[in-house]
């Protein structure tokens, strides 16, 4: 622990597993308030205790994402218990439909995968950066993915994390004056529960998607969460507007 975000206030979305709990836990150990907050409640409970356990200081807030109304309560309950809100990382997200051709993309799926990924992220940064102007500055990390940066992986998912990179981009440009800076991360495949569950369909997909990766191994969630604490640190204060992979190599392919 160094401190690197002490007294600061940090708000996980999708806190409940995989990375939002990595990085959750990760902020906490930065010395930061975190707030987690995610749509099933057992999980963000679960990061809350950790987080206590440990010695650090956080809130649960359930919220679904796609709903704007929630959204706006979890920025208000936030700055309500703590003050102010320094860091958000947007990381809820889904993804249906694996593997389905584009043309038999069902639309409910769709609809379902850009209502979380893309306009959850969105209206996190609507309420977030109105906020974050008030108080005179922030740092804001989303969850893209390389799924934002090619064209693996299911129409309606890589939609929605090119959208979520393009977003960065916009909001990165409008706010590099006003003490605001915008990131994304861009993790390969990550050992997430969505991940370990395509890989337990048999020997040959998890080497698969193992050997997709040129350090021959998939990602760990803290491998992704340092990443994100870096990006909201004042350690990367001349940084905003990237789209940072966390691939193990693969962009480099």
């Amino acid at each position: 622990m160094t401190g690197r975000l002490q007294d600061k206030v940090a708000l996980v979305t999708g806190a409940g597993s995989g990375i939002g709990r990595a990085a959750a836990l990760a902020f906490a150990e930065e010395g930061a308030k975190v707030v987690a907050a995610d749509v099933v409640t057992e999980g963000i409970e679960e990061t809350v205790r950790m987080i206590k356990e440990a010695g650090g200081e956080a809130i649960s807030i359930k919220a679904d994402v796609s709903q704007s109304q929630q959204v706006e309560a979890m920025i208000k309950a936030a700055v309500d218990t703590f003050g102010r809100l320094d860091c958000a990382f947007n990381n809820a997200g889904v993804e249906v439909e694996t593997g389905v051709p584009a043309y038999q993309h069902s639309e409910d799926g769709w609809d379902k995968t850009i209502a979380v990924n893309l306009k959850g992220v969105w209206l996190c940064m609507k309420f977030e950066i109105e906020q974050m102007l008030k108080q005179g500055g922030g740092a804001i990390v989303n969850t893209a993915s390389i799924a934002g940066l090619t064209g693996r992986g299911g129409i309606a998912y890589v939609a929605s994390k090119h959208g979520v990179v393009g977003m960065t981009k916009v909001t990165a440009l409008e706010n590099a004056t006003l003490g605001i800076r915008v990131n994304a991360v861009c993790p390969a495949a990550i050992d997430t529960p969505m991940v370990r569950h395509a890989m337990s369909m048999g020997p040959e997909i998890k080497e698969y998607i193992e050997n997709m990766h040129p350090v021959g191994r998939i990602g760990q969630p803290e491998e992704v969460a340092q990443a994100v604490v870096w990006l909201c640190s004042d350690a990367a204060s001349f940084t905003t507007g990237h789209a940072f992979p966390v691939d193990g190599g693969m962009m480099a392919l």
